[in-house]
Parts: C-alpha cells; sequence; structure tokens
C-alpha cells in the first residue's frame, strides 16, 4: 500500500512542483493565446474525411492534475471543421466554440486520435450519434471531478466507436465516469473489462487499454501492447498510445 501511495502521490508532487515553481507560461488565463496551434490543414484544402481528438493542459491549478479533451470532425469534402467540447459553462456541449486546433487558453494540444480518408468518413455518424443523444446535457449536468466532464463526455464517444482502438491518456479525469449507468462491463475495444465505483475508484483491463488503476481521479498503470507506465499529474510515459 505504501509504495503504490508513493507511485500515485510522487507523480503529482512531481506536476505540482513543477507549476509552482516554473509555471506553465500561459499567463491570465483570461487573455490566454486560442489561436490556432497550426495542427490541421484549411478544410478547404482537405478534401478527405478527417477524426481528430485533442488533448490539452487545463486552466490554471488544475493543469498539475488533468488536461481538457475535444473531438473534431470533418466530413467529405466538407468547407469547415466541426469541434465539440463539454464545458463547465453555458450550455455543457459546445459546438464550435472555439478554434478547432485551437490552444486551450495558451496550452498546446495534442492529437490522441487521428483518422482520415474512407475510415473516417464511416465513423463520424457514430461520434455525431453520441454527441446529439448524449445523456447528461443539461444545465448543471457539468461536474469536474469525478465527472461527468469533458473527458467523460469524449470517452463516450470514444467507446460508441471501438474501431478507432482510442485510449485517452491517464491525465484525463474523467474518463471512467460511468456515463452509461453501468459499473463494469467489457472495454469499448472488447480486449478486457472495466470497473469503476462512481468514477472515484476503478480498474481497467485490457489488451489496448492496458492495466490502468483509479485512485479518485489519479490513474495509475502500465501498457503491454505499446510498452508505456502511465502516472498521475505527469501523464504517458513511452511509446505513444497510437494514432
Amino acid at each position: 500500500m505504501l509504495i503504490f501511495l508513493l507511485l500515485v502521490f510522487v507523480p503529482i508532487g512531481i506536476s505540482a512542483a513543477r507549476y509552482f515553481w516554473v509555471g506553465d507560461g500561459r499567463g491570465n488565463w483570461q487573455t490566454a493565446d486560442r489561436s490556432s496551434a497550426g495542427l490541421l490543414p484549411p478544410a478547404a484544402s482537405h478534401p478527405e474525411a478527417l477524426i481528430r481528438v485533442y488533448a490539452a493542459r487545463t486552466v490554471r491549478w488544475r493543469s498539475i492534475f488533468a488536461v481538457h479533451t475535444w473531438i473534431v470532425v470533418k466530413e467529405k469534402d466538407a468547407a469547415s471543421y466541426s469541434r465539440y467540447d463539454y464545458t463547465a459553462w453555458g450550455e455543457p456541449i459546445r459546438s464550435n466554440g472555439f478554434v478547432p486546433d485551437g490552444r486551450w487558453f495558451g496550452a498546446m494540444p495534442e492529437a490522441v486520435v487521428a483518422i482520415d480518408g474512407a475510415k473516417a468518413e464511416t465513423l463520424i455518424p457514430k461520434i455525431r450519434d453520441v454527441v446529439e443523444n448524449y445523456r447528461f446535457r443539461a444545465y448543471g449536468d457539468y461536474s469536474a471531478w469525478p465527472g461527468p466532464n469533458s473527458n467523460t463526455f469524449v470517452q463516450a464517444a470514444l467507446d460508441a466507436v471501438p474501431e478507432l482502438h482510442a485510449v485517452l491518456p491517464p491525465t484525463a479525469i474523467g474518463k471512467d465516469y460511468p456515463y452509461s449507468g453501468r459499473w463494469i462491463g467489457l472495454t469499448a475495444s472488447g480486449t478486457g473489462f472495466y470497473a469503476s465505483l462512481s468514477g472515484y475508484l476503478g480498474l481497467t483491463l485490457g489488451w489496448v487499454e492496458g492495466l490502468e488503476i483509479n485512485f479518485f481521479g489519479a490513474v495509475l498503470g502500465c501498457d503491454v501492447r505499446r510498452p508505456a507506465i502511465k502516472l498521475p499529474g505527469i501523464g504517458r510515459l513511452g511509446v505513444a498510445a497510437g494514432l
């Protein structure tokens, strides 16, 4: 138990020290840069269908622990991208409220999922169906911890599209919240199982997902398929989860 607690709290302590002593360089979050990070080409010059899921560190002290994730899609020959976020202010599901590949209040986004072409074209309707029918869409439904939050929303979309074989980073706090109401079941990939106690405690074990232990939102684990360790506050160290 002592070793486990050290593996949970030491990485969080390192992340906190980095934030308080070094800073994140973003300045005032209210005036922080939200412009394009240059990760996407102009939609008109990219006729293929496209799916992206981005993750970027959250705002202020919450960046010690967590990332914010969002979804971007574009149908074949569409002239614009569609971005979907789940936020704490206003109507929770926000459509095109921000630049598709924009910095998240100064934080540089990283792609978690990148699919183009015919495969993306067939999977986009499944993602849009989740967006349109997501159960936590009313004012007041958002809860930063343990969920449902932005990462719960994105995880629901990824679960609906197992063909993506997508895994959110361990710092995506809220991804383990049981949005469907089921506390135990198969993982989205069908290669393992999960168990979650309202998002506070949980266990995930699968060939695609690897091993993840959720301890009050802090995720500790490892991945054998794409060798890496997963640490709370710090994230994934090792081979990328795959795009």
